[in-house]
């Protein structure tokens, strides 16, 4: 049939699987078939992709598409699955059935009922939960929802109905799983009022809410440019206990983990107080999770510490930890270029204030973790970091050790 493609028959396992069960533009088995305008079928996935990449063409027809709504087709779904169970004992596993995607009409009529201060308590509380499980669901549905003006009603939610604690902690939950766009991170920040209960709420007796009140205080101070209102919130009272308390003591729930490293680093960026993060316990608490966070956290945490080590208080806090130097130690080469840039730089901020940390140092062996690292690709400002404490190490060397051969004597020391 002209303009039609016929897809072979594609054997998997020594099963072949019927070509109308397959997407035509990704030629695998469909999870979620929807039929086009054209009454062709594909995956949903591979259709939506096609279409976000500016086709507007039916991949099969090439006939224009004149409607780009996507109607689930159940009774292939249905077909589908009922096939996968048949054979189940070629590993074939069934496919589970879709959620469908939000309906934008049904999305608007939610943000309404979650908004009508009017309107009894349950159906506005029901009204966000709804909205919550969307959201989760997938990206598209965040997507959807987002383009209702959903962060603004939100926020209004969180904020003004305090009065009211589960509409506003719900709403929190919704709120914290969409980007905020800079007038938004400063309609909060600007507010103290507003401040002073996302502190508070770090305190909260739910864990979940302690959570998002963290995640939503780090996405106001990196989506905020101005370093007065970024101070502004990083003063707020309590806001470095609440953040540190999440990291210290919530360490079993992997989310926690994440959200409190990345909040501790937001608000360690403001070099006006970061003395309260020291005051606050974070050397500590930033040294005994470092072995728990993965990669990109594993970075920030290492970026906090040597944050923190740029200020008097701070160093003597890491220097009065016992395993802070072999950490950073360790650390070098061993996670990232970031991760040892941080480490590096870190060690030459206690070192240069300290001779413990320095015989600590040379005792953990760092002299053959710098040596590595000068000689490896890490950054340019690694290198410069780990010359540079070579240079400041060079008396601590114990005489029988490699600081005194002609490997060391050959190392270039170069200043910043």
């Amino acid at each position: 049939m002209p303009g039609t493609t016929i897809v072979e028959p594609l054997d998997l396992v020594g099963l072949q699987i019927p070509y109308h069960f397959r997407c035509p533009i990704s030629l695998e088995l469909m999870r979620d078939p929807v039929t086009v305008c054209t009454g062709q079928t594909y995956d949903r996935s591979s259709i939506e992709s096609w279409v976000a990449t500016g086709n507007s063409t039916c991949p099969v027809t090439r006939a224009p598409l004149s409607d780009f709504t996507f109607i689930p087709n159940h009774t292939l779904r249905r077909l589908i699955q009922d096939w996968c169970v048949e054979n189940q004992a070629f590993g074939i596993q069934r496919i589970p059935t879709p959620k469908q995607p939000a309906d934008p009409v049904m999305v608007r009529a939610l943000l309404t009922q979650a908004s009508a201060v009017s309107s009894p308590f349950q159906p506005r509380l029901s009204a966000l939960r709804r909205l919550k499980g969307l959201a989760r669901d997938s990206d598209k549905n965040r997507s959807v929802i987002s383009s209702h003006d959903a962060r603004e009603v939100l926020i209004d939610i969180v904020f003004s109905d305090t009065g009211s604690s589960e509409l506003s902690v719900e709403a929190l939950a919704v709120l914290v799983m969409f980007q905020l766009n800079e007038s938004e991170c400063e309609s909060i920040g600007s507010d103290p009022n507003r401040v002073v209960y996302l502190s508070r709420m770090l305190f909260h007796s739910s864990i979940e809410v302690r959570i998002n009140s963290a995640s939503l205080i780090e996405n106001v101070l990196s989506g905020t440019r101005s370093p007065d209102l970024r101070a502004q919130i990083s003063n707020a009272d309590e806001i470095f206990e609440g953040v540190v308390d999440i990291l210290r003591n919530l360490n079993s729930y992997p989310r926690a983990l994440r959200i409190g490293v990345r909040a501790l680093f937001a608000l360690c960026l403001v070099k006006q107080t970061r003395h309260k993060a020291v005051q606050a316990g974070a050397p500590a608490t930033l040294i005994d999770r470092l072995a728990d966070l993965d990669k990109c956290d594993a970075e920030r945490a290492l970026a906090a510490i040597e944050l923190l080590c740029r200020i008097p208080s701070g160093c003597s806090a890491f220097a009065a930890h016992a395993l802070t130097v072999p950490l950073l130690v360790k650390t070098i080469l061993k996670i990232s270029d970031r991760a040892t840039e941080y480490a590096a730089g870190a060690l030459m901020a206690l070192c240069s204030e300290s001779e413990g940390s320095q015989r600590e140092a040379v005792s953990a062996g760092v002299l053959t973790q710098l040596l590595l690292l000068v000689q490896s690709d890490c950054t340019e400002r690694a290198k410069r970091k780990a010359q540079m404490l070579l240079k400041l190490l060079r008396d601590s060397w114990p005489e029988d050790s490699i600081g005194n051969s002609d490997d060391f004597a050959c190392s270039e020391i170069v200043p910043f």
